[in-house]
């Protein structure tokens, strides 16, 4: 073996040595190869257990349709002879029915939402109801009001769906109500068809895309302005239930934020976190 030979590989040695040990490629390693779908899911535990076991979280729901409640009594007064028909026009995963269970799901098992794991969590009908939220509807239903369930559940779901909040003893539990996505996830069309021949006197969910102000495909900068925009309607036409885990807002955080990699939506989330760090 020359010289020549082994000095040229000595130094190969050396470059990859180099390569191996530097922080910069050993970080890049990490995030690209060792951040994975597990952890991503761990941050949205605490959310997750917070909504399932808090007392807080039940008063969030209860204060909501105590509200909700009150807008349709109010309304229910105010109507005069001639005038449309009242009606309350809802949102129904984590609005009115309660998917932990499948979220749950996600994460024992290290895997995320899918078309197939989806489906199959509708078609069993297993969701309960948020707390307040059938005696709120039953409440309206007495009074005269129809509700609408404007879901972005597909048509493949509208079974399963209508199953479950028959289950839950909902009102107003058939195809006629239900509306679920045909298109784009925009439910304006749905809102503008259903205000056509009704009084829409509320309008319930825990996305800013369960109202009608505009706010679908918009940035997050954007969504929020919209809202600011709105917020004498909050509490009086617009009722918003908590839901820290998923939503609008979180594919708000990055362009493209649906095809990220687990660690560039761990890197979208914690970029915009507000950070104070105490003095040294």
């Amino acid at each position: 073996m020359s010289y020549r030979f082994i000095k040229k590989m000595v130094g190969v040695g050396v470059l990859l040595s180099i390569i191996v040990w530097n922080p910069a490629f050993a970080k890049d390693t990490r995030r690209s190869a060792v951040y994975s779908i597990a952890d991503l899911n761990e941050q949205a535990v605490m959310g997750l257990v917070w909504m399932q076991t808090s007392a807080e979280y039940r008063e969030l729901c209860y204060q909501a349709f105590n509200l909700a409640d009150m807008a349709v009594e109010n309304a229910v007064k105010a109507a005069q002879k001639g005038d449309k028909p009242l009606a309350v026009i809802s949102d129904l995963d984590e609005t009115l029915i309660d998917n932990g269970a499948y979220e749950a799901g996600l994460i024992k098992n290290n895997t995320l939402y899918s078309s197939k794991n989806w489906q199959e969590w509708m078609q069993a009908a297993q969701a309960a109801a948020i707390p307040g939220a059938a005696d709120f509807l039953k409440t309206a239903a007495e009074k005269g009001v129809e509700i609408f369930y404007v879901t972005n559940r597909d048509s493949a779901g509208l079974s399963g769906t209508i199953n479950n909040l028959k289950k839950l003893g909902f009102p107003f539990s058939d195809e006629k109500h239900v509306m679920v996505r045909t298109g784009a996830g925009d439910k304006q069309p749905r809102f503008d068809a259903i205000q056509k021949h009704f009084n829409v006197i509320l309008y319930i969910g825990d996305n800013t895309g369960d109202l009608p102000i505009g706010t679908y495909g918009r940035d997050m900068k954007e969504r929020n302005a919209i809202v600011d925009q709105n917020r004498d309607k909050f509490g009086v036409r617009f009722i918003a239930l908590p839901n820290p885990v998923y939503g609008d807002w979180e594919r708000a955080l990055a362009p493209g934020y649906e095809n990220l990699t687990p660690n560039g939506k761990n890197e979208a989330r914690k970029s915009h976190l507000r950070v104070w760090t105490p003095a040294p």
